[in-house]
Protein backbone atom coordinates (compact mmCIF):
# COMPACT_ATOMS: atom_id res chain seq x y z
CA UNK A 1 0.00 0.00 0.00
CA UNK A 2 1.09 3.17 -1.18
CA UNK A 3 1.30 5.52 1.51
CA UNK A 4 1.89 9.23 -0.40
CA UNK A 5 -0.89 10.08 -1.78
CA UNK A 6 -2.47 9.94 1.64
CA UNK A 7 0.63 11.77 3.35
CA UNK A 8 -0.08 14.59 0.17
CA UNK A 9 -3.81 14.96 1.05
CA UNK A 10 -2.71 15.81 4.41
CA UNK A 11 -0.34 18.20 3.29
CA UNK A 12 -3.02 19.38 1.06
CA UNK A 13 -5.19 20.29 4.40
CA UNK A 14 -2.55 21.36 6.77
CA UNK A 15 -2.00 23.69 4.28
CA UNK A 16 -5.09 25.16 3.64
CA UNK A 17 -6.07 25.32 6.86
CA UNK A 18 -2.73 27.21 7.84
CA UNK A 19 -4.01 29.78 5.32
CA UNK A 20 -7.37 30.13 6.69
CA UNK A 21 -6.07 30.35 9.99
CA UNK A 22 -3.76 33.51 8.81
CA UNK A 23 -5.86 35.37 5.61
CA UNK A 24 -5.88 38.47 6.01
CA UNK A 25 -8.12 39.08 2.95
CA UNK A 26 -11.30 37.44 2.09
CA UNK A 27 -10.46 36.03 -1.49
CA UNK A 28 -7.26 34.14 0.24
CA UNK A 29 -9.14 32.72 2.71
CA UNK A 30 -11.94 31.11 -0.30
CA UNK A 31 -8.89 29.95 -2.09
CA UNK A 32 -7.52 28.53 1.36
CA UNK A 33 -11.05 26.57 1.57
CA UNK A 34 -10.74 25.08 -1.87
CA UNK A 35 -7.34 23.81 -1.24
CA UNK A 36 -8.80 22.18 1.95
CA UNK A 37 -11.26 20.77 -0.90
CA UNK A 38 -8.69 19.38 -3.42
CA UNK A 39 -7.55 17.59 -0.33
CA UNK A 40 -10.44 15.60 0.24
CA UNK A 41 -10.61 15.10 -3.52
CA UNK A 42 -6.77 13.59 -3.19
CA UNK A 43 -7.97 11.58 -0.01
CA UNK A 44 -10.78 9.69 -1.98
CA UNK A 45 -9.56 8.73 -5.15
CA UNK A 46 -6.30 7.37 -2.89
CA UNK A 47 -9.23 5.63 -0.74
CA UNK A 48 -10.60 4.03 -4.20
CA UNK A 49 -7.43 3.13 -6.31
CA UNK A 50 -6.84 -0.58 -6.66
CA UNK A 51 -3.70 -1.26 -8.13
CA UNK A 52 -3.57 -3.03 -11.48
CA UNK A 53 -7.62 -2.76 -11.55
CA UNK A 54 -9.89 -1.91 -14.33
CA UNK A 55 -12.69 0.73 -14.66
CA UNK A 56 -15.79 -0.73 -13.38
CA UNK A 57 -17.84 -1.87 -16.33
CA UNK A 58 -18.48 -5.06 -16.41
CA UNK A 59 -19.81 -6.03 -19.77
CA UNK A 60 -15.99 -8.07 -20.85
CA UNK A 61 -14.18 -8.19 -17.60
CA UNK A 62 -13.23 -11.88 -16.62
CA UNK A 63 -14.88 -13.02 -13.20
CA UNK A 64 -11.44 -12.99 -11.08
CA UNK A 65 -10.07 -9.43 -12.49
CA UNK A 66 -9.92 -6.39 -9.45
CA UNK A 67 -11.99 -3.37 -10.54
CA UNK A 68 -12.21 0.16 -9.09
CA UNK A 69 -14.68 0.59 -6.74
CA UNK A 70 -17.15 3.10 -8.53
CA UNK A 71 -19.08 4.39 -5.11
CA UNK A 72 -15.32 6.30 -4.61
CA UNK A 73 -15.80 7.61 -8.18
CA UNK A 74 -18.89 8.98 -7.60
CA UNK A 75 -18.19 10.56 -4.26
CA UNK A 76 -15.06 12.16 -5.81
CA UNK A 77 -17.38 13.55 -8.64
CA UNK A 78 -19.91 14.84 -6.28
CA UNK A 79 -17.05 16.43 -3.86
CA UNK A 80 -16.39 18.14 -6.95
CA UNK A 81 -19.26 19.38 -7.82
CA UNK A 82 -20.15 20.45 -3.99
CA UNK A 83 -16.17 22.43 -4.17
CA UNK A 84 -17.54 24.27 -7.09
CA UNK A 85 -20.69 25.51 -5.83
CA UNK A 86 -19.23 26.56 -2.08
CA UNK A 87 -16.63 28.06 -4.03
CA UNK A 88 -19.24 30.32 -6.11
CA UNK A 89 -21.08 31.08 -3.28
CA UNK A 90 -18.72 32.61 -0.89
CA UNK A 91 -16.96 34.43 -3.34
CA UNK A 92 -20.15 36.12 -3.84
CA UNK A 93 -20.50 36.64 -0.28
CA UNK A 94 -17.05 38.42 -0.48
CA UNK A 95 -18.12 40.39 -3.49
CA UNK A 96 -21.17 41.36 -1.32
CA UNK A 97 -19.05 42.50 1.26
CA UNK A 98 -16.91 44.49 -0.78
CA UNK A 99 -19.62 46.48 -2.65
CA UNK A 100 -20.83 47.59 1.00
CA UNK A 101 -17.80 48.17 3.05
CA UNK A 102 -15.10 48.37 0.72
CA UNK A 103 -12.78 46.14 2.63
CA UNK A 104 -11.62 42.72 2.33
CA UNK A 105 -9.10 42.61 5.40
CA UNK A 106 -11.43 40.27 7.60
CA UNK A 107 -10.05 41.89 11.20
CA UNK A 108 -11.15 45.29 9.87
CA UNK A 109 -14.34 44.30 9.09
CA UNK A 110 -14.63 43.14 12.67
CA UNK A 111 -13.35 46.69 13.96
CA UNK A 112 -16.48 48.37 11.34
CA UNK A 113 -19.26 46.14 13.75
CA UNK A 114 -18.04 47.60 17.24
Amino acid sequence: MNVLPYLVAAWLLIIGLWGIITSRNLVHLVVCVSVVQSSTYLLLLAIGYRSHATAPVFADIPLGRSVVDPVVQALCLTDVVVGATVTALLLAFVLQVHKRTGSLDPEQLARMDD
